[in-house]
């Protein structure tokens, strides 16, 4: 968990982006912000999510389920349509992959 929120501080730094500023994005206080990059609180993946948006990245980026981040499979999941999706021809639009 605590790759997660060094992943998270490293990327909203590379954008320039504060801490207040993410905090105010999420509509939660500076406070609640800083314990999630200082792997103080377990990441979930509404959370993780929220955050993979305002940095405009894909959650995988940030937590993969490997770093078990309470991302509950989803990434899991995630691949394995993308399989499915592929081996069976179907077209995917650039945006989810």
């Amino acid at each position: 968990m605590k790759i997660c929120g060094q992943n998270i501080r490293k990327i909203r730094r590379s954008k320039d982006l504060t801490q207040e500023y993410m905090a105010f994005e999420m509509d939660i206080s500076q406070k609640a912000y800083s314990d999630i990059e200082n792997s103080k609180v377990k990441i979930n993946f509404d959370v993780l999510n929220k955050i993979s948006d305002i940095l405009e990245i894909k959650p995988s980026d940030v937590c993969s389920i490997s770093h078990k981040c309470g991302t509950d499979g989803y990434e899991d999941k995630y691949q394995s349509l993308l399989e499915y999706i592929k081996k069976n021809n179907i077209s995917i639009p650039k945006e989810y992959l």
